[in-house]
């Protein structure tokens, strides 16, 4: 019987209920080996458990979480020896050899202790200190790319020590060359893009797209390709890694007929970004079309079927903002101008061109809605690193330009 494991896999705040709605879905896809069950959601992650299988299949089609953290102990401390003592119980070299570098990072919420570097330091003294024991030897520590990452959490009570099961973090998908000014993280474009209610099928545009993030997520979703496709992952170096399960797990998906019609377009103001974004989407294995144009967002058009008529669909940009729109802009002229000017005009872009269409913006600019001219139909809060966000709804209803026009022009008032 193989052994089960708890798990918690992190992710950007505000998207908590997505991953558990995504490592649902994971859990039916990934079958009875896996034995992954989904269990609480907390702020910044979602617990959950399975076998070292199911961790293989969490990180190859997780698109929302930003590691998978295996648990070894959990327990209560009063000081940092109980932490140094507690670490030095687990069987260290029973997960991987003393040739591997390691790294150790702690976070802690509530905790009385004083300094988190000397916590630090004390899990990292008892796994070299466990190593030197046994075989008169200890790991070297590698800051930048170790072979095996360390995670202890402290609250006010409870000491918890994790081992990393994907070593670079999921966001990292292994395609990305270019990013650009200011680059959504791959892991919260999905996110947003499940919260929006886009699904694979259904028109999505990116009128500011910058190096394509949401596109190329929007992409792999249409064609079937896992997140984690492209990459490696710490636990192909854990002494019980199973090849044999793992390449039967990566050969088992199949990929998506490739679609015959656009449905997924982009565009931006710099060519070079509609350069960087074609070149990423390739990275991303992208084998069909996605349509993408230099062009101004305030003179964008709803893309057209395969008829050439306009579509319908959902809008889901992340619009520059501060420093991001002035390189995009006229430099002569000062940001607060560009800011103002830009989103009024894109404002009325959308309520003229857009009816019938669902516009998601996600900003750090609270006062977007005033800025546009528009009531936002619902606003849900996110953390972008440490930056606090809202993705923007905004139902352009049909006849909003109609009743723009029926308005009292202010020299008819």
């Amino acid at each position: 019987m193989s052994t089960n494991y708890s798990y918690f896999c992190p992710c950007p705040r505000g998207l908590e209920v997505a991953l558990a709605e995504e490592l649902n879905e994971i859990a039916q896809l990934a079958g009875p080996d896996a034995n992954l069950k989904v269990h609480n959601q907390v702020p910044g992650g979602v617990h959950c458990s399975g076998t070292i299988i199911g961790a293989y299949q969490l990180n190859l089609r997780s698109r929302i979480a930003s590691r998978v953290l295996l648990r070894l102990a959990h327990g209560s401390y009063k000081n940092e020896n109980d932490i140094y003592d507690m670490t030095l119980e687990q069987e260290w070299e029973n997960w991987f050899e003393v040739s591997h570098t390691i790294r150790v990072d702690v976070t802690a919420v509530k905790s009385p202790l004083r300094s988190l570097e000397f916590a630090t330091l004390k899990i990292k003294d008892a796994i070299c200190d466990r190593f030197r024991e046994r075989f008169d030897e200890r790991p070297s520590v590698n800051t930048k790319t170790p072979d095996m990452r360390i995670s202890g959490f402290l609250d006010a009570h409870n000491f918890t020590i994790y081992l990393d099961t994907s070593g670079e973090a999921l966001f990292k998908r292994g395609w990305r060359d270019d990013t650009g000014e200011a680059p959504l993280r791959e892991n919260l474009a999905a996110g947003l893009l499940r919260t929006s209610g886009w699904k694979p099928g259904m028109v999505l545009f990116d009128p500011m797209c910058g190096s394509g993030t949401i596109l190329a997520e929007a992409a792999q979703m249409l064609a079937g390709i896992p997140p984690g496709a492209r990459r490696r992952f710490a636990f192909e170096k854990f002494d019980n890694f199973d090849a044999e399960a793992w390449l039967a797990i990566k050969g088992d998906f199949k990929p998506n007929p490739l679609p015959t019609v656009p449905t997924i377009f982009g565009s931006d103001i710099s060519g070079d970004m509609v350069n960087i974004a074609r070149n990423n989407l390739r990275k991303a294995g992208i084998q069909f079309e996605v349509p993408l144009k230099q062009i101004e967002a305030q003179e964008v058009k709803p893309p057209v079927d395969g008829n050439g008529n306009p579509t319908t669909g959902i809008m889901l940009t992340n619009p520059p903002y501060g420093e991001r729109l002035s390189v995009r802009g006229d430099a002569a002229v000062p940001t607060d101008e560009l800011f103002v000017a830009f989103f009024s005009a894109f404002g009325t872009t959308l309520k003229q061109r857009f009816a019938g269409w669902s516009v998601f913006l996600f900003s750090a600019d609270l006062g977007l809605p005033k800025l546009l001219r528009l009531k936002e139909a619902r606003k849900t809060p996110f953390f972008n690193g440490a930056l606090e966000c809202r993705l923007f709804r905004f139902d352009m209803v049909e006849g909003f330009n109609r009743r723009e026009a029926a308005k009292p022009k202010p020299d008819q008032a």
